[in-house]
């Protein structure tokens, strides 16, 4: 397997709005806007193109911010990423090797700072098989999966609210892991799949509706019979969770 490389504009397209003064400071003098007030806003678009990997492991790895997925990407990913601090600049790195790539997007580590805006707004290939892992800090994240091709998800809460939308048709099987921290979670669920959910909550409450309760576990009326099953693992920290079957 090749090894993992930080991507930068010779390997993904970018595009930014910094101003010429405060690029000519940092040159200069070393300052850093994250050890003062926070900086002006900036955007950057970062693109990472398909190979001919025929699945994919995708990290996202978020302290505090605001988290977006969704599908509809011609390309593996389009980002388009926010931020006040140049110190948070996220840091992509994508290896491939035999049939399997890996797409990390994390936020820089030790950034220090406590007032800053951070928002990430990703999208993947609809196509394309992913295992998606993503670990959150503290903030919101909206997970819009109903178009991907999943092979697994595993999320890690932090603090803040989550909502997981997998509502779609699915060709295949995959499971999903949440592990809660503080806050809510929220999973919307798809109708003609087959739905086994192992939920247990930490403190706080259980809300499945049009599930039923066997045990320690909850189903719908198509697990077992129909073409495709949704797995998952659900344990709550503190807060609720939610699952929404349509």
């Amino acid at each position: 397997m090749s090894k993992a490389k930080l991507i930068g504009p010779s390997a993904i397209s970018a595009r930014m709005t910094i101003p010429v003064l405060g690029a000519i400071c940092l040159l200069m003098t070393g300052c850093s806007p994250d050890w003062g007030p926070e900086g002006p806003e900036r955007t950057e678009t970062r693109n990472v193109d398909l190979d001919q990997s025929e699945e994919v492991r995708v990290d996202l790895k978020i302290g505090t911010g605001e988290l977006r997925v969704s599908g509809g990407s011609d390309r593996l990913m389009e980002g388009r990423f926010t931020y006040n601090r140049l110190r948070l600049r996220p840091e992509i790195s994508y290896s491939a090797g035999g049939f399997r790539g890996h797409l990390t997007v994390e936020e820089p580590s030790h950034v220090g700072g406590t007032t800053r805006r951070y928002a990430w707004d990703l999208r993947f290939n609809n196509k394309k098989p992913l295992d998606l892992n993503v670990k959150c800090g503290a903030g919101e994240s909206r997970l819009n999966l109903s178009e991907l091709t999943l092979r697994r998800v595993d999320v890690e809460m932090g603090v803040g609210e989550m909502k997981m939308d997998l509502r779609g048709a699915p060709q295949n099987d995959y499971d999903v892991s949440i592990r809660g921290g503080i806050g809510e979670a929220t999973v919307y669920l798809p109708e003609g799949v087959g739905i086994e959910a192992d939920v247990r909550g930490g403190i706080g409450d259980i809300h499945a509706p049009g599930l039923t309760k066997h045990g320690g576990r909850y189903a719908n009326d198509a697990y077992g019979h129909a073409k495709t099953t949704i797995h998952l693992d659900i344990r709550g920290g503190i807060g609720t969770i939610n699952l929404i079957s349509n």
